[in-house]
């Protein structure tokens, strides 16, 4: 970009955070367009997983996490988006456009953005320590302000949700395809692609929340306390494209939030990914009011718990499209 503001120095700084957001099976499903105080946001057909994801729900709501790390990286180095979403009807996959103006930063934006860096998708079991009612609420607040809603899932809901957990794993342990698809995007070793090994732990028995089965996982920990880890549900009213992306950009806040006051967390999808197991956990969690998007474990990390490593991330001029010499985009 060699007009306008901000320079191109700040932009690519920005798009180095969003890229660390998170993504189903790390398959970073986002484009990048820069235009002159500008940034467009796409959907990336060519990551799809249609096994895991027929209906590409998960990518969504990936570019909606991927579209709110940017806003908050612009916030911290002074610019503050304004976004529209889905702005143009006719190109479904252009889901946002951010047009950028000065902003002075605020202690909340210079903390989310740091805590961008810190995430990760812990698939440990976490500690015996309770999390403070204070930091749900705070997550539940910034969640609702960005068109969301946390529920927290407890007693009788909470057994049902598990047991959906674990159906949902024996379903797709019974599904070839979809076994085929996550070894195909697990355990990676030298690639930006996927999910790598050292972050998968290995199939417990024992564990309360069944973990995907991924490809050669070489995390190896010990388990000594019982995990208090809580269980949230993020929902919205509707469940087109536009609430999904609001979703991703929701559940981006809940865990920058979480990670900034020192709490693990971990993002699950599963159950979600069958739609009579996603109906189920509606009707079980929600009441039937409002559509499941994604289910969180949010609890402390154990003390003895060594810092997970950084998943690899496509580099920035891998997933930016040039603009043409007409000025359109390529």
């Amino acid at each position: 970009m060699d007009y306008g503001l901000p320079d191109e120095h700040t932009v690519q700084a920005a798009l180095a955070l969003a890229v660390r957001a998170p993504s189903a099976h790390n398959t970073q499903p986002w484009r990048w367009r820069i235009g002159d105080r500008s940034v467009h946001l796409y959907l990336d057909p060519a990551r799809a997983l249609p096994s895991t994801d027929p209906d590409q729900r998960d990518m969504v709501l990936s570019c909606g996490a991927a579209l709110h790390h940017l806003r908050v990286a612009f916030a911290a180095l002074g610019w503050s988006a304004v976004v529209r979403r889905l702005p143009d009807p006719a190109e479904p996959n252009h889901l946002a456009s951010l047009e950028l103006v000065r902003h002075r930063p605020n202690p909340q934006d210079i903390a989310l953005s740091a805590a961008i860096a810190r995430r990760r998708n812990d698939r440990r079991r976490f500690s015996s320590w309770p999390v403070p009612p204070g930091c749900l609420g705070l997550v539940t607040e910034r969640a609702a302000r960005l068109g969301a809603a946390v529920r927290q899932v407890t007693d009788r809901s909470r057994d049902r949700l598990v047991d959906t957990l674990r159906v949902a794993a024996e379903w797709h342990a019974g599904d070839s395809e979809y076994r085929f698809e996550l070894a195909e995007w697990s355990g990676r070793h030298e690639t930006s692609d996927g999910v790598p090994a050292r972050n998968t732990p290995p199939f417990r028995a024992d564990d309360e929340f069944p973990a995907r089965v991924f490809a050669g996982p070489r995390l190896d920990y010990e388990a000594h306390e019982t995990d208090f880890a809580e269980l949230l549900v993020l929902a919205t009213t509707g469940d087109d494209r536009g609430s999904r992306l609001c979703a991703g950009e929701a559940l981006s806040v809940v865990l920058l939030t979480a990670t900034n006051v020192g709490l693990a967390t971990c993002v699950l999808t599963e159950p979600l990914e069958i739609p009579v197991l996603r109906h189920r956990v509606r009707a079980d969690v929600l009441g039937d009011y409002g559509y499941p998007q994604a289910l969180i474990r949010i609890g402390w990390a154990p003390t003895s718990s060594e810092r997970l490593s950084t998943s690899p991330r496509r580099a920035v001029e891998d997933v930016v499209d040039p603009l043409d010499s007409a000025g359109a985009f390529s």
